[in-house]
């Protein structure tokens, strides 16, 4: 019997600890997001985390190692408890239930060392301390990274913690990504790492393909510097260069954990015809993650980016805001247009994404899963190019393929031990939960403009000049403010950009 999302949410909102998982593509942050939307709905504390910032933005949460207090100890100090601050003792303590998404790049003695803290600051001897635990992950995609000093990564999965709290599994079998059945059955044989003559020969007649329509985004599999490819591609175009700074609330350590955790740039800078993808799903669906397009031109009033996607809408995109969240309590949060330079994307970055077109270097692929992940991004082979591709591509974890067949077993036997709950997904989705009305983007514009006139305008270059200008002659930032109708935060950020991040003491 199959899993489909509905049954995985009704499961999870039954109290029952689980593994999700399921290919790329399947929905797992999908059915996350629900879950921790309905959780939250139900008056239940939830603490929302993953391995990596990257992933906790797509969840609105923050990182487990954050929110466990951890950091980056590979073992708990002696100390470590009295140590704790009491803000990070009431967070574990107040949780329902903890939510930790891509656990397979989490080491195994991590999680047991998770599993020891909530269970000491909790009193509470039981898995976790008692909470309701969603852990979430698919060990194909990338592994846990070791360092030269630290044992051989495992996986959670072998973790006295995992063993203790037996979460039911929760395998999504269906797909919303690939929508080629060549292409998902080469993605499934790189699952069952059985990969045929026919299926390399499938993919080695991608390289060097021409893409109909616009040009693709490139992912590459080593820390290149991404931006300085999109910086060359942006300062061919002719055209004036428009400017968009961030705006950041929250204590300085809190900002730049959520800055490294987003796809959101300090200084967005666009022109016409730049290649974009968005970084955010949009709230009416007009665009995903992921989605490519080209700026068409930008919006009179606040020279905002008019963007044509590939998927045909044309959308003028407004600022949107992320968060990082601890339990109940936001601690930082940033506010941009959420674009950025399409040229170029790492590999990790582009997790989670569906892109429309890409062209991939596998040719030096160095870790097992790199290939699925990097594959796995778009619908079909008609939109994947290939600069070239070898041996360690088209390999997998052999720790995940002996663990994949255990899990398909357990999750099928949940699909039965469970299949009495679809008639609450059938009585839930005609008394769909409607979301709390919020301030439009243009009502909160609106109100700021009352007191600083330029608020979110990007920043023309007689501005520009009047500000560095006059700062270097003395005026204060509170004057700035003033003539350049702008908040004296933004003002800050745009004389770092200018100065260096020392010039305002």
């Amino acid at each position: 019997m199959a899993m489909d999302q509905k049954l995985a949410i009704e499961i999870m909102l039954s109290g029952e600890s689980i593994f999700l998982t399921g290919p790329a593509g399947s929905g797992k942050t999908f059915v996350l997001n629900q879950f921790i939307r309905q959780a939250k709905h139900e008056g239940k504390k939830v603490a929302v985390t993953a391995t990596t910032g990257l992933a906790a933005t797509h969840l609105g949460g923050s990182t487990i190692h954050a929110w466990s207090g951890i950091g980056i100890h590979d073992q708990l100090p002696s100390n470590f408890f009295n140590r704790l601050s009491k803000s990070r003792v009431d967070t574990i303590k107040k949780a329902d239930i903890l939510v930790l998404d891509e656990v397979s790049m989490l080491h195994d003695y991590r999680l047991d060392m998770i599993n020891d803290i909530v269970k000491n600051v909790r009193e509470n001897e039981e898995p976790f301390g008692g909470l309701q635990v969603i852990l979430c992950g698919d060990f194909f995609q990338l592994p846990p990274v070791t360092r030269g000093d630290q044992a051989p990564a495992k996986f959670v999965f072998s973790s006295q913690s995992w063993q203790e709290l037996n979460p039911t599994i929760v395998y999504l079998n269906e797909q919303h990504r690939q929508n080629d059945d060549g292409f998902l059955g080469i993605l499934e044989a790189l699952r069952s790492g059985d990969i045929r003559r026919h299926h390399a020969e499938t993919l080695m007649a991608r390289i060097k393909v021409e893409l109909p329509g616009d040009e693709p985004t490139e992912l590459h599999t080593r820390n290149i510097d991404v931006d300085k490819i999109n910086a060359k591609r942006l300062a061919e175009l002719a055209g004036d260069e428009i400017s968009y700074d961030m705006q950041t609330t929250g204590s300085e350590n809190y900002v730049e954990s959520l800055k490294k955790s987003c796809l959101a740039s300090d200084v967005l800078r666009l022109k016409k015809g730049a290649l974009v993808m968005a970084i955010k799903n949009s709230p009416n669906r007009q665009y995903a993650n992921g989605s490519l397009g080209r700026i068409k031109d930008f919006e009179e009033e606040n020279l905002y980016p008019i963007v044509e996607f590939r998927n045909g809408k044309t959308v003028t995109m407004v600022p949107e805001s992320w968060e990082l969240r601890d339990g109940d309590k936001k601690r930082a949060g940033l506010t941009q247009i959420p674009l950025r330079l399409a040229w170029a994307i790492t590999v990790h970055k582009s997790q989670g994404m569906t892109l429309d077109a890409a062209r991939v270097d596998l040719s030096r692929a160095f870790v097992e899963g790199m290939g699925y992940v990097a594959l796995s991004r778009v619908r079909s082979l008609n939109d994947l190019t290939l600069n070239g591709i070898n041996n360690m591509a088209l390999k997998v974890n052999s720790q995940a393929l002996e663990i994949d067949k255990l899990l398909r077993e357990q999750g099928e036997q949940a699909s039965v031990t469970f299949a009495h709950l679809k008639k609450n997904a059938d009585k839930r989705s005609k008394l769909r939960i409607s979301k709390a009305p919020k301030t439009g983007w243009t009502e909160k514009i609106a109100k700021m403009r009352l007191e600083y006139p330029n608020a979110y305008r990007p920043w023309t270059t007689e501005d520009d000049s009047t500000l560095q200008e006059k700062f270097q002659q003395g005026t204060s930032i509170k004057k700035l403010s003033k003539q350049l109708g702008r908040h004296e935060g933004s003002i800050k950020i745009r004389l770092q950009k200018h100065f260096g991040e020392d010039v305002i003491s």
